[in-house]
């Protein structure tokens, strides 16, 4: 099984278009302190040819740009015979509805054939924006997958998805938010080619025994790493909200995601989604003790052969 980090970095990706904190600065200063990351998503497949797109970012076009595996076949018919316009995106999978992860689709409008999988929670977010009937639904059909069953997304590669702890996207928040809500509004998913397991979580707001006895023995986990410290964006300067109020467990500490993650057996183990002001993006203290306990800082590009 293949898998492709198409982007590593939170909403916003680094540096962010509007950040003067650090870590973005550095890069307005002609000094980048780590190459450009893209927003967060992952592409998997079994055979190298067909990919499995998990969430689909608003850099969807430039992480094309980027990743030849993603990219159209030239010089040939394209994949099934499929000519000058084909795609080895042949389906996508959603987490949840926040923008970061939905509004990519419309970069995928030219009618071009791919399945939309989510569960209906997330599927209903998108019936209620009528700007994605862009994607014509006879020939981009959405799929609701139901929680924990069990389902052949691309040919050689089986899917299940489950609830973890999350919230609703930011643009349907209204009253009081419950920013750990477990449900089919935010979703981990575990990928199979009957040989390897993956399980990807790029948003989760705690991790409960139940999601750790689900991990338990995979070859691969792709976990939440949005911020190093829960106060992180307000000791910045550039954000009121902790990372709990945003429906995200931090990094470090005794309630961390290392800690929650320390006795599970599993054998590659990478934070993704990080944050612009993040210090696990610097080769500092911080990335140090993350790599100490086991864990790889993903980052655009980045391949797993499992």
């Amino acid at each position: 099984m293949h898998a492709l980090v198409v982007g590593a970095a939170a909403g916003g990706g680094l540096p962010q278009w509007n950040c003067a904190a650090p870590n973005s600065a550095s890069f307005w200063r002609g000094e980048p302190i780590h190459p450009p990351q893209t927003q967060s998503s992952l592409a998997v497949s079994a055979d190298g040819e067909r990919w499995l797109l998990i969430n689909a970012s608003p850099d969807l076009r430039s992480q094309i740009l980027a990743l030849p595996q993603l990219q159209p076949r030239v010089g040939g018919s394209g994949l099934d015979g499929a000519g000058l316009r084909n795609s080895p995106i042949a389906a996508v999978l959603l987490t949840n509805g926040d923008l970061d992860h939905i509004s990519g689709l419309l970069t995928l409008r030219e009618r071009q054939p791919f399945t939309i999988y989510a569960t209906e929670s997330i599927l209903d977010v998108l019936a209620a924006n009528p700007v994605f009937d862009a994607l014509g639904r006879d020939i981009v059909p959405r799929r609701p997958i139901t929680l924990g069953d069990r389902f052949e997304a691309l040919p050689g590669l089986t899917v299940s998805v489950y609830p973890v702890p999350g919230k609703v996207p930011l643009f349907m928040e209204t009253g009081t938010v419950v920013t750990d809500l477990v449900g089919e509004q935010t979703v981990g998913v575990a990928v199979s080619d009957d040989r390897a397991t993956l399980h990807y979580i790029p948003g989760c707001a705690a991790v409960p025994e139940e999601l750790r006895r689900r991990v338990d023995g995979a070859d691969a986990l792709l976990f939440d790493g949005t911020l190093f410290v829960d106060d992180e964006m307000i000791r910045a300067g550039v954000g009121a909200k902790t990372g709990k109020r945003m429906g995200h467990m931090s990094v470090s500490g005794a309630d961390g995601s290392i800690a929650a993650w320390k006795d599970v057996a599993v054998g590659r183990r990478v934070f993704v989604h990080l944050n612009n002001t993040n210090p696990l993006w610097r080769d500092g203290p911080e990335r140090k003790e993350a790599e100490a306990a086991g864990w790889q800082i993903g980052h655009d590009g980045m391949e797993l052969i499992l």
